[in-house]
C-alpha cells in the first residue's frame, strides 16, 4: 500500500480523506480547488483510511469489502427477517400435535393445510429454524457485523488516538461551527481554557494551539451495539445444538416408568398419578364457558418422580436408579432439577391398559362364559389358550381405530380405541370363527360362527404429557441484550464534541464539530466565550442552505 506523506511531515495511509495529525485534506482524495475550497469536510470516521475503500485486489479483499458494506448487511437482515415470517405461517414440526392423524410432516402439512401445505413442507419451511440455510443465513449477519465493526473502528480509533491539537486552518475553516476573531488578549484565552475546563472538557495546549474535547467514549456506542448483537447471534446458533438447548416431549402414563429423551438415558421419570380437576356447574366466573363446552380445566398436574442411573451401574445387571427429584407438576409450575426443566403440557384420558374378554354361546340369552382371556394392550400377545381347549388367535390388533374409505386402520399406536380381528378354534376344532371386536363392536363377517367374543372387562389410565428443557443459552441472550442497551445508551445520551482553537496574528480561529445534537455544542461555545471579545461561531452549514 502506497503511504502518503503530509505537508505537517506525518505519513497517512492510503485512503485517508484527512490527514491524521493536521487534518489537511488529502490532495487526490479530497477536492480543495474551485468552489469545494469552502465545502464543508466530511467528518465521517474523521477522514481515516478504511480497508474496505483501500484494498481491492485479492479474493480476500473482495470478500471484507463484500460484507464491510453497511447495504449487505441490511439485505441480509431483511432476508433473514422475510424467512423468518414464512417459517410462523404454519406450525414448525416440532410443534405437530401429538394428538394428530399423522405426525409424519410429509403427510401432516398436506392432510392439515391442504396444497399450501404440501409447498410449505417442500420447501423445507417446515424445519426452517434448525436448517442448514438458516443458520448460515444467520452467521452471515454475524460475519457482517463483525467485518463492518473492525473495518470502522480500527481506523477511528487510531486518528482519535494520535489527534493532534495543532490543526491546519483549512481544517478548522471547513468545519461547520466556525468563527474568526482578530483580536483577542492573553487573559481572554486563559478565560476560554478554563471555561471549557469547568464545562468538564479535556484540554490540551500545544503552544497554543488548543484541543477541547469530551464524550469520546459515546462513539463506541454503536461498535458495543453490534458485539452484544453478535453475542446474540451465536447464541441463536448454539441453540440449534443438542448440548447447549433441549426442547423434547415425552408422554408418561400413570405407574409406568420411562426414560427422559435427551440425556441419554441417564434420566428416567415415574409418572405416580395425573390429576384433571375442572371447574363446578355453578362458578359464575366460567358459567358461559362451562353452558358452551361442557367443562373448562381448573388444573392438570403430574405427581412424578425422577430418577438418574447410578454411577456404579454394571452394563448388563439389573439397573440401580437413585431419586433426584419429586413433585408436582402443573401448569407454570415446572419441576427443575439439574439443569433440566419438566413442564406440563397435554394430557391423554381414559387410555385402555388391558381388556378382558369372554366365550359364550351366540344364541345363548345368558351368555353363559366359556371362558375368559386378559389382554394387555401394552403388549399383548399372538395366542391365548384356556384350560377348557379353547385358543383364541390376534390376527389383527388396532390401538386406536378409525376406518378408512372402507378399510379399518390405527390413527396412533396407543390404545385409545382397540379393535380386534380374532380366530375363535373351538376345542378338538383346526376350523377357525372369525370375529371383529372393538368397542360398541361385535361382527361376525361369516354370519355362520356358534361362538362369540365380547368385552366382559377393561382397565384404564390416564396419559400426561411433558416438556422437556434444557437452555444454556439463556445467559448469552441476556448478556448480549444488556451489552446492546449500554451500546443504546451510550451512544444516544452522550455526543462527542470537539472544539480547536488556532491562534493566527493578534486573534484566534475557532471551530468545533459534534457526532449530533448541534445544539448542546452551541450552547457550550455560547458559555465558553461569555465575557469575552471572541466572536460566536457560525454555522455554515445554515448559511450554505440560506444562500
Amino acid at each position: 500500500m502506497n503511504n502518503i506523506k503530509c505537508e505537517c511531515g506525518h505519513v497517512n495511509p492510503e485512503g485517508t480523506v484527512l490527514c491524521e495529525a493536521c487534518g489537511k485534506p488529502i490532495e487526490g482524495n479530497q477536492h480543495i480547488d474551485g468552489n469545494d475550497q469552502k465545502k464543508l469536510l466530511n467528518m465521517r470516521y474523521d477522514g481515516s483510511a478504511r480497508r474496505s475503500q483501500t484494498y481491492n485486489k485479492s479474493i480476500v479483499d473482495k470478500t471484507w469489502n463484500f460484507f464491510s458494506s453497511v447495504k449487505v448487511g441490511v439485505w441480509l437482515i431483511v432476508l433473514a427477517l422475510v424467512a423468518s415470517a414464512l417459517g410462523t405461517i404454519f406450525p414448525q414440526e416440532m410443534y405437530i400435535p401429538a394428538s394428530a392423524e399423522s405426525r409424519d410432516p410429509s403427510i401432516y402439512y398436506e392432510q392439515t393445510y391442504g396444497i399450501l401445505g404440501q409447498i410449505y413442507y417442500q420447501l423445507g419451511f417446515h424445519n426452517l429454524y434448525s436448517s442448514a440455510w438458516y443458520l448460515i443465513l444467520i452467521a452471515l449477519i454475524g460475519i457482517s457485523l463483525v467485518i463492518c465493526s473492525i473495518d470502522r473502528f480500527v481506523p477511528l480509533y487510531k486518528a482519535l488516538k494520535i489527534q493532534k491539537a495543532k490543526r491546519h486552518e483549512t481544517f478548522l475553516s471547513r468545519q461547520r461551527l466556525f468563527s474568526k476573531t482578530d483580536h483577542v488578549s492573553a487573559e481572554e484565552k486563559d478565560q476560554l481554557v478554563n471555561a471549557m475546563k469547568d464545562k468538564r472538557y479535556k484540554v490540551r495546549n500545544e503552544d497554543g494551539h488548543i484541543l477541547a474535547e469530551k464524550g469520546r467514549f459515546s462513539r463506541w456506542g454503536p461498535y458495543v451495539n453490534h458485539i452484544g448483537l453478535i453475542i446474540i447471534l451465536i447464541a441463536a446458533l448454539l441453540r440449534m445444538t443438542t448440548p447447549m438447548y433441549l426442547d423434547e416431549y415425552v408422554w408418561v402414563r400413570e405407574g409406568e416408568q420411562t426414560v427422559i429423551p435427551g440425556t441419554d438415558g441417564e434420566y428416567y421419570i415415574k409418572n405416580k398419578d395425573f390429576i384433571l380437576e375442572t371447574y363446578s356447574e355453578d362458578n359464575e366466573k366460567f358459567k358461559a364457558a362451562l353452558k358452551k363446552e361442557g367443562q373448562v380445566v381448573k388444573n392438570y398436574q403430574t405427581n412424578a418422580v425422577v430418577y438418574k442411573e447410578a454411577e456404579n451401574s454394571i452394563p448388563g445387571s439389573e439397573q440401580k436408579l437413585n431419586k433426584v427429584a419429586e413433585g408436582k407438576i402443573r401448569m407454570n409450575h415446572p419441576l427443575k432439577f439439574d439443569g433440566y426443566t419438566l413442564y406440563q403440557a397435554g394430557y391423554q384420558r381414559n387410555e385402555f391398559t388391558e381388556m378382558t374378554f369372554k366365550i359364550h354361546k351366540k344364541n345363548d340369552p345368558k351368555e353363559k362364559s366359556l371362558g375368559n382371556i386378559t389382554i394387555d394392550l401394552t403388549s399383548p400377545k399372538k395366542e391365548y389358550k384356556l384350560d377348557n381347549g379353547f385358543r383364541v388367535v390376534m390376527d389383527q390388533y388396532y390401538p386406536d381405530y378409525y376406518l378408512d374409505n372402507g378399510e379399518p386402520k390405527s390413527k396412533t399406536k396407543y390404545p385409545r380405541n382397540p379393535a380386534f380381528v380374532f380366530f375363535i378354534y373351538p376345542p378338538g376344532s383346526e376350523k377357525a370363527e372369525v370375529s371383529f371386536v372393538g368397542i360398541g363392536k361385535n361382527v361376525d363377517p361369516s354370519k355362520n360362527n356358534d361362538y362369540k367374543l365380547g368385552i366382559q372387562d377393561f382397565q384404564m389410565r390416564d396419559v400426561s404429557g411433558l416438556t422437556v428443557r434444557r437452555d444454556y443459552t439463556l445467559p448469552l441472550f441476556i448478556i448480549g441484550a444488556v451489552i446492546f442497551m449500554i451500546g443504546v445508551i451510550q451512544g444516544m445520551y452522550w455526543q462527542h464534541r470537539r472544539i480547536w482553537i488556532r491562534p493566527k496574528d493578534e486573534g484566534i480561529l475557532m471551530a468545533a464539530h459534534t457526532n449530533k445534537n448541534w445544539y448542546g455544542i452551541k450552547k457550550d461555545i455560547e458559555g465558553i466565550i461569555d465575557g469575552t471579545n471572541v466572536k460566536m461561531t457560525e454555522d455554515q452549514q445554515e448559511l450554505e442552505e440560506l444562500s
